[in-house]
């Protein structure tokens, strides 16, 4: 039995060249299935949880396409893709909503620090202790996921030194989170930042993973892993995915797969040891040398994803992943979409060129994915 499983998808909007323009205000009006961020750039929509990664694949693919088509109504304006403003504007902040007040602390406390597009992976589970462990095992695993997404070597049409810019700038919040120990820590922490004021409301919880659920911190359903940078190619994406659902599936079989029973170090030196990790895989993704939770060794990012891969390979064939955990392989072998771009400025490209070719690369992927999966549906 596979877990439930759903993605939130951020995008960013503007020209075939480039140019990111905020045009959510009207699509969010117009276009049923999409909601606004903050900065009117960006727009997100998300889809329902699947077991089934055939139906979660048309659920990636097909709002994508109603969004390319009234694009295209508004005028001469595309998907971009990354994680960060590629070529810019980060002075200004573009109110989606003027008069939201969560909008207006955001817009004044972090202002474009959080004017990303990422992918936000759920995971159905519905026993909140089992939902603790999970939240544990992946926040000192998280930087392995960033590693595989990443895909924000730009800022502002400049070279950041990071593969994720979007998570090296982004503004974690509290700046402090615990390993929660059982559902109970969650609950007492959570009213304790609230009446601290560090948390302006229970989703102002800006983490690598969090638990979720319709009523947080005391009704939860789902593990929800936000680290990841916008993977815009769905087959990748759903290797990423499934990559996940392999290791809590693993989680839910080996009940002492828990970094609080297996690790050589406490809870807060745990802490300490994901913040760093994430930190050098913001910055070096794949091949970013980092240090194993359970032992202390360093490893590479690409060597510990091997690794698991290796570790979970009999899981994901006994419940039917192999193939769409197998394009994983493809991008530990030729890069996640910021090394792709690094070596096509190696090879004289420039910020805007790579990102005009990403955005034709995307669409056309999109296309033929499409074609498919109407083939499939008619057959």
């Amino acid at each position: 039995m596979l877990l439930s499983k759903g993605c939130e998808i951020e995008l960013y909007t503007g020209s075939p060249q480039g140019d990111i323009v905020g045009l959510s205000d009207q699509i969010v009006k117009n276009l049923d299935g999409f909601v606004r961020e903050p900065d009117n750039r960006n727009v997100e929509y998300t889809t329902a949880p699947y077991c089934c990664y055939d139906r979660l694949l048309c659920a990636l693919v097909r709002p994508r396409q109603r969004l390319r088509t009234y694009l295209r109504s508004l005028g001469d304006y595309t998907i971009v893709p990354g994680s960060t403003l590629s070529l810019g504007d980060t002075r200004q902040f573009y109110r989606s909503d003027p008069g939201n007040p969560y909008h207006t602390y955001i817009e004044t406390t972090y202002h474009t620090k959080v004017v990303t597009a990422s992918i936000h992976l759920n995971i159905g589970i519905s026993d909140p202790e089992t939902l603790m462990r999970a939240c544990r095992l992946l926040r000192v695993e998280a930087p392995l996921y960033l590693a595989l997404s990443a895909s924000s070597p730009f800022l502002d049409g400049k070279i950041t030194g990071y593969h994720s810019t979007r998570w090296g700038m982004f503004p974690k919040t509290p700046a402090q989170v615990p390993l929660f120990a059982s559902h109970d820590h969650y609950i007492r922490w959570t009213e304790e930042q609230l009446a601290l004021g560090t948390m302006q409301n229970v989703r102002h919880l800006w983490l690598s993973v969090r638990p979720n659920g319709d009523r947080r911190p005391y009704d939860l359903n789902r593990l929800e892993l936000r680290i990841c940078d916008l993977v815009i190619d769905p087959i990748a994406l759903l290797s990423i995915l499934a990559f996940l659902e392999v290791r809590l599936l693993q989680l839910q079989e080996q009940l002492d797969l828990d970094p609080l029973l297996l690790s050589s170090f406490t809870a807060e030196e745990l802490m300490d040891l994901a913040d760093a990790n994430e930190i050098a895989v913001a910055r070096h993704s794949l091949d970013a040398q980092l240090q194993h939770w359970q032992d202390g060794r360093t490893i590479s990012a690409r060597d510990w994803i091997e690794e698991l891969y290796d570790e979970t390979s009999l899981l994901a064939k006994q419940r039917g992943l192999s193939c769409f955990l197998s394009p994983l392989r493809k991008i530990l072998r030729e890069g996640n979409e910021a090394q792709r771009w690094l070596t096509q400025l190696e090879q004289g490209l420039s910020p805007r060129e790579i990102l005009l070719r990403s955005i034709q690369q995307a669409e056309q992927q999109e296309r033929e994915l499409a074609d498919k999966l109407c083939q499939l549906m008619a057959a």
